[in-house]
């Protein structure tokens, strides 16, 4: 296994040189050491200063990887849809405290006066995840489709598992009830909210759940060997989407540097609700020392079938880094990979 300290070379201004196609030593010495399949993007101030392809989207099919193709982003769609749920606080159509039974009346459980916005988004509810016994018991229920309603009646409804706010604990019946809220008070369903209110103000055109054209995902390489993992539209929210660099890049400078969202709202997505976790509202902040000094980094990542992803985006906007890979490599070689390709390091490392 190669380490991080065989990706570190250079400073990061080398890194996010001039030449914006030019050879990446630190991504080529990655993919020539890992079974990587995947597309490294580097980017200054929202703009590309790097972007290559690395493998293909498909084996069988001989079909190569290119830098707009569409991955699989997995729990970057739980950033996306927080800033679609702050974009609805800013309209007055909801807030982060209210409990959750104000939104969705008909939920049955402890949780309804209990629960609110901000412990769902922070995956810190106590909402039980009974999904995941009755998948195990019958597996073909992934295919059952059921309403918002009745996926959250039937697998994320009953007694907390513990006092909201108290712990961390990363279900993914948290964001059924987000999909619910959001099509309660929009009077839509889920995906065309998060079209209307997020997406396409965004144009994020390449941004769906919709896996049509997107790399295919594989377990391993040599043999090829698929691994798929279908999603049910009650459990979109939680993983369901699937992006590409270039919106994935146009998305975090958007939110994070320009107005796409006030200033409130961008300082409730940065607050650290669970310190043990650097866990915000759908996704996580980082310090991380860029010679020596240190940074904070939004950094979003997702795990889904045999995507991975990383988005990691310096909150000054000066460095942004996006690793979109098929090949299931695991989440801390990928941040590993994202750390030494920009030239970074966390504090203790």
């Amino acid at each position: 296994m190669t380490t991080r300290r065989h990706f570190l070379g250079g400073s990061a201004a080398a890194l996010l040189g001039t030449s914006a196609w030019a050879n990446n030593p630190v991504a080529d010495a990655f993919a020539a050491a890992q079974p990587f399949q995947g597309v490294v993007m580097l980017a200054r101030r929202g703009q590309p200063v790097y972007a290559q392809a690395y493998g293909m989207a498909d084996i069988e099919a001989g079909t190569a990887l290119r830098t707009d193709t569409r991955f699989g982003v997995a729990s970057i769609s739980k950033w996306l849809t927080s800033t679609t749920v702050l974009r609805l606080i800013e309209a007055s159509k909801l807030d982060l405290d209210s409990p959750l039974g104000r939104w969705l009346p008909w939920y049955r459980g402890n949780g309804a006066d209990k629960v609110s916005l901000r412990h769902l988004l922070s995956n810190t509810s106590g909402i039980p995840n009974q999904f995941a016994p009755a998948a195990k018991a019958d597996p073909g229920i992934i295919t059952q489709a059921l309403s918002t309603r009745q996926a959250i009646e039937r697998y994320a409804m009953g007694d907390l598992t513990f006092t909201p706010g108290s712990r961390f604990d990363y279900v993914p019946t948290n964001w059924y009830i987000v999909i619910g809220i959001i099509e309660a008070v929009t009077g839509q369903p889920y995906q065309q909210a998060m079209r209307d209110i997020t997406l396409d103000p965004l144009r994020l055109n390449a941004t769906s759940a919709d896996p049509t054209g997107a790399a295919i995902a594989y377990a391993t390489l040599k043999p090829p060997a698929r691994k798929v993992s279908p999603f049910q539209p009650y459990m979109v929210a939680s993983g369901g989407y699937y992006s590409n660099a270039d919106d994935l890049l146009r998305a975090a400078y958007a939110i994070f540097n320009q107005d796409f969202i006030s200033a409130s709202s961008r300082a409730a997505m940065l607050h650290i609700e669970v310190p043990s976790e650097d866990y915000t509202l759908g996704g996580r902040v980082k310090t991380l020392n860029l010679d020596g000094q240190p940074h904070r980094y939004a950094w979003e990542t997702g795990r889904t079938a045999g995507y991975r992803s990383v988005l990691g985006h310096r909150l000054d906007g000066e460095q942004t880094v996006i690793i979109l890979n098929n090949s299931d490599l695991s989440q801390k070689t990928l941040d590993e990979f994202a750390y030494s390709l920009l030239g970074t390091q966390l504090p203790h490392a």
